[in-house]
C-alpha cells in the first residue's frame, strides 16, 4: 500500500479546523491547541499509543485529550476524536503547519530570518522590518541569526523568497560572471 503524502493527510484537516477558527472568531486559542497537540503527537511515548493497534481510536483521542488538560476546550476534543476516528492523529504536526499557514496569510504577516555577518542592532532590525513590510505589504515577525562566514552584509529568507545581500554571495556571484 502506497503512503500518503503527510501534506495531502493534513489538508482537509487544517482547513476544516481554520474555517472554524475564524467563524468563531478564535484564531489564537485554535493555534495555541493545535500547537499543543503537535508537540504531544511527536513525543515517542505518545506516538507508540497511537500506533498501537489494540486501542480503540476513541481510548486513543481520551488519552490524548487527558495528556492537554484544561489546555484543550471542547471543540479541540472533539477535533482529536475526530482525528483519531480517521486514524490522522499522527498528521497533527503537517495540520498545525497548515493552519499556521493559512493564518499568516489571513492576518497578512509573514515569518522572515535574517541572518547576519554581525549582530544586528535594534535599530538596524527596525530598519530592516520597516522596508520589508512596505516591500512585502504584511506584517513582519523576524528571528534574527549570526553567520560570520558572510563577511558583511544580510541574507533574508521569507517563504520561499532569499534575499542575498551579504559580500559572501556577492563575491559568489562576482566569480561566476567572472567564469562565465
Amino acid at each position: 500500500m502506497a503512503q500518503s503524502n503527510p501534506a495531502t493527510v493534513a489538508r482537509p484537516y487544517a482547513k476544516a479546523a481554520f474555517e472554524t477558527a475564524v467563524a468563531q472568531g478564535d484564531l489564537s486559542n485554535w493555534s495555541k491547541m493545535l500547537e499543543l497537540l503537535a508537540c504531544v503527537v511527536l513525543d515517542p511515548r505518545v506516538e507508540s499509543v497511537i500506533e498501537d493497534p489494540r486501542h480503540a481510536p476513541s481510548r486513543t483521542a481520551e488519552i490524548l485529550v487527558e495528556l492537554c488538560g484544561d489546555q484543550l476546550d471542547a471543540r479541540g476534543a472533539n477535533f482529536v476524536a475526530l482525528l483519531a476516528e480517521n486514524g490522522r492523529l499522527a498528521a497533527l504536526a503537517e495540520i498545525f503547519e497548515q493552519f499556521e499557514a493559512a493564518r499568516a496569510e489571513h492576518e497578512r504577516r509573514v515569518e522572515v530570518e535574517i541572518i547576519s555577518a554581525f549582530a544586528l542592532s535594534d535599530a538596524q532590525q527596525g530598519k530592516l522590518v520597516r522596508a520589508l513590510k512596505k516591500r512585502l505589504d504584511r506584517e513582519i515577525s523576524i528571528t534574527t541569526s549570526v553567520d560570520g562566514s558572510l563577511i558583511g552584509g544580510v541574507i533574508i529568507h521569507t517563504g520561499d523568497t532569499v534575499i542575498d545581500g551579504s559580500l559572501r554571495g556577492r563575491l559568489a556571484q562576482l566569480e561566476s560572471s567572472l567564469n562565465a
